[in-house]
């Protein structure tokens, strides 16, 4: 049956991009194919069905083009352990173009997919299939979801507690048998009911969870315990009605049924307060907002908000969106964004951020960014997004999962087996098998690695850093050399201009307007310290014409029919303008970089300019080299500049004068063939080659004002310390999962053995096994006890 797909396209550059395209696909055997250069979307007709679009997405590739992919979150529900993790991950990668990771944590899927060919309800609709709850994810359902959480946790609470009152008594009863005491031993009718409706009526869920992995051709979890349980209440059961001559295990099924329940309920709190973090974050931003509507003030939701409104910030309000203050001055708390609770004084004109708090004056302040677009939602997606990756260190217990639950089956029907064959006796044979089923718990190797990073991520998020996945969290513990830029990173980014020489005979106001002219369009740190010299010296800027940007060395324009230059010495020299060597010296050896101004083949002036090193460098970098890093800077700058900020902060290593196409490859050296693992720390913006290739990337920056697009790692808090709180966070979080990895393994090797041997009868079983997945979880719990360095750690 053939089926039509139409599909966005990037990479199209003209209307015979569009063409070869269509020629590629239309080679393919029975497609048939349209490509729209307009619309830049690829219209094909499959007559073999779905079947075919893989091979259509890969001649895509081939031809040089990539099909346009989008993403989407999924709320899961069902999941109960790593088995049904790695089901919902083979239905979802098993649809056409899609790439999708499931985290048994937070309980959502994160799913890449090409539009046209997949969408939203027909990832719904393939979890719903495997027997799964699925939804679209939506930041602004967080106060649902909390409203759903704890309604789940209260049926659960009180799911246990009816079973622990109906298992009361079989647990007074074993209490009796232990001390001889066998008057206490219930009518086998009373326990057959209280068993029966412990296991048919608490355990239901268990039971649907079941059936729905079985009918889809999976095992988990329940499986296991429903199994184990089942066959306990059955035979007993059977004995009961039969009036045979066998010992019966009611108080086995019940309890376990119980202890599971238990396990259940305090894992699903643990959970949640794993989960805090992100949704301290998710809660910072009002619901409402006061806004002026015709001249007067009305109260209206957060997601009314557009772009220009004008809204009133009281004292103790948080900021509804962000914004530009246009009247009235205040400190405002915004340590949601940077981690640092010190106030930050705003009058007019100053920017301010959504989710942070209004302490004392009132203001008023008109939108620039809501919704999706402003900084507190950018921080909570890129937060969700590493909570919602997998480390690699993961990978190692799926597979594990994906085999385990089949394994611990055919482990149990051998226990049954050879037990039978061995002693003779049936009912301690089958008490054995219950016992292994109850016991193996794929629960806790799913959620060792994924708590971990929820809380080192939600703690990263508080402390101002923010991991742009998993992997970079776990990338940063490996890091042996760390390559820092100068300006910006070492410095505060902020350099002005400290001292001038003009040639003779020329006006300064006018080279100072020639100047200003030439950089008034740059966002570079020195394009915008000459550009607020020239101002302060009320400069007008020139007219210019052919202006053109030369990366890494300067800017060139013409000027009354003669090329004008600025920028640095080595450009002036290429260019053919001799340069004052003594000069140019002297200052260097200050630690100035200079920038110099020429008309035709003269310098006409000199700018030197000097930054101010970090007030917290020296530290950093002591405690940096103290944790065993190699610390290199690599800058543009001068030798002299950057030998002189290097003595300042204790860097050995530096390697000056390297432009932005240059520092990629120092990195590559750096690496040797992967013998290192480098890490880049830089602005984000210029050094942008070289974080790409490095292997954990860092970008510092201040307040919003940082490149949330490029680096690995955010250090939203404008101070070094913040990439030494990286590394302690990096390595602590990778310590709790090998903890907890560890603590699950062995948990499974020892106790599934014990249990074949008969030496752990089914109520220790399933109470070991309910407390296994909350002691990995609370491990993780335990990552709350780190703490960053704070400002006054930094003296």
């Amino acid at each position: 049956m053939s089926q039509i797909v139409s599909f966005p396209v990037m990479g199209m550059t003209c209307a015979s991009c569009a063409t070869r395209l269509e020629k590629v696909l239309n080679r393919q055997q029975g497609v048939q194919a349209s490509v729209n250069f307009a619309t830049s979307r690829a219209q094909v007709t499959l007559e073999e069905g779905a079947g075919q679009i893989p091979a259509v997405l890969e001649a895509v590739h081939k031809a040089g083009f990539v099909p346009q992919s989008t993403e989407a979150d999924l709320s899961l529900s069902g999941l109960t352990c790593a088995s049904c993790v790695s089901r919902v991950e083979k239905v979802l990668n098993a649809l056409p173009s899609v790439q999708a990771t499931v985290n048994l944590a937070s309980e959502r899927a994160h799913a890449s997919f090409v539009p046209g060919i997949v969408d939203v309800p027909t990832l719904i609709a393939a979890v719903e299939k495997a027997g799964y709850g699925a939804s679209l994810y939506s930041q602004q359902d967080s106060a649902e979801q909390d409203r759903r959480h704890v309604a789940q946790w209260r049926a659960e609470r009180n799911n246990f507690v009816l079973a622990a009152l109906l298992s009361l008594p079989f647990g007074v009863q074993m209490a009796g048998m232990m001390i001889g005491q066998h008057s206490l031993m219930l009518p086998l009718w009373g326990q057959a009911l209280l068993a029966g409706i412990v296991q048919l009526w608490c355990g239901r869920a268990m039971y649907g969870a079941a059936a729905h992995a079985l009918r889809s051709g999976a095992a988990n979890m329940d499986v296991l315990v429903v199994l184990g349980t089942g066959i306990a209440f059955v035979f007993s059961a059977v004995v009961v009605v039969l009036g045979l001559d066998q010992p019966v295990y009611f108080e086995s099924s019940a309890l376990v049924i119980t202890l599971v329940l238990l396990g259940r309920m305090l894992e699903s709190r643990a959970k949640a307060r794993a989960s805090a973090g992100m949704q301290g974050l998710l809660h910072l931003q009002p619901r409402t907002a006061h806004v002026e509507r015709n001249g007067q003030w009305v109260e209206q939701p957060v997601e009314q908000l557009v772009p220009g409104d004008v809204f009133m910030v009281r004292p103790g309000e948080s900021v509804a969106v962000d914004g530009e203050v246009l009247q009235g001055q205040s400190d405002l708390n915004e340590a949601m964004l940077t981690g640092e609770s010190a106030p930050v004084a705003k009058t007019v004109g100053a920017r301010v951020f959504a989710g942070t708090l209004n302490q004392t004056g009132a203001l008023q302040v008109r939108a620039t960014r809501v919704g999706a677009q402003t900084v507190l939602a950018g921080i909570v997606h890129m937060v969700e997004q590493a909570q919602g990756s997998k480390a690699s260190v993961q990978r190692l217990a799926d597979r594990v999962a994906a085999v385990f639950v089949p394994a611990v089956l055919v482990l149990a029907v051998l226990t049954l087996g050879v037990g039978w064959a061995v002693t003779g006796s049936f009912g301690s044979s089958l008490v054995n098998a219950v016992s292994v089923l109850v016991i193996a718990c794929p629960c806790s190797l799913g959620l060792a690695t994924p708590t971990a990073i929820m809380v080192g991520t939600g703690l990263g998020a508080q402390a101002g850093i923010l991991f742009r996945n998993a992997n970079a969290l776990e990338q940063a513990r490996r890091m042996d050399i760390l390559v820092t830029d100068k300006t910006g990173t070492l410095t505060l980014g902020q350099p002005s201009v400290v001292q001038t020489q003009f040639a003779s005979g020329v006006a300064e106001a006018e080279v100072l307007g020639l100047a200003r002219a030439l950089e008034q369009n740059s966002e570079h740190p020195l394009a915008r310290a000459v550009v607020a010299y020239a101002t302060l010296k009320g400069s007008a800027p020139a007219d210019i014409t052919a202006f053109r940007a030369i990366p890494g060395q300067g800017v060139a324009a013409s000027m009354g029919g003669q090329d004008v230059r600025l920028g640095s010495l080595a450009f002036m020299e290429e260019s053919g303008c001799p340069v004052d060597q003594s000069l140019t010296d002297a200052w260097q050896a200050q630690g100035q970089s200079i920038i110099a101004v020429a008309r035709g083949k003269k310098v006409l002036a000199y700018l030197g300019l000097a930054d101010q090193v970090r007030p917290e460098a020296h530290t950093a970098i002591a405690a940096l080299r103290a944790g065993g890093l190699r610390v290199v800077m690599l800058t543009g700058d001068n030798e002299r500049a950057a030998q002189a900020v290097a003595r300042q902060v204790g860097i050995d290593e530096v390697v000056a004068g390297v432009l932005p196409q240059g520092k990629a490859a120092q990195i590559t050296r750096l690496r040797d063939g992967g013998q290192h693992c480098v890490g880049m720390v830089g602005d984000g913006i210029n050094d942008a080659p070289a974080l790409a290739l490095a292997d954990v990337s860092f970008a510092i920056g201040a307040g919003a004002d940082i490149a949330l697009e490029t680096a690995d790692v955010v250090l939203v808090r404008s101070q070094l310390m913040a990439l030494v709180d990286t590394l302690s966070l990096s390595r602590a979080t990778v310590s709790k999962i090998w903890q907890n990895l560890f603590f699950a393994f062995v948990y499974n090797v020892l106790g599934l053995p014990l249990a074949a041997f008969g030496l752990l009868n089914p109520v220790l079983a399933g109470a070991a096994m309910a407390m296994s997945s909350v002691s990995v979880v609370s491990n993780s719990l335990l990552l709350n006890l780190w703490k960053p360095h704070r400002p006054t750690d930094q003296t």
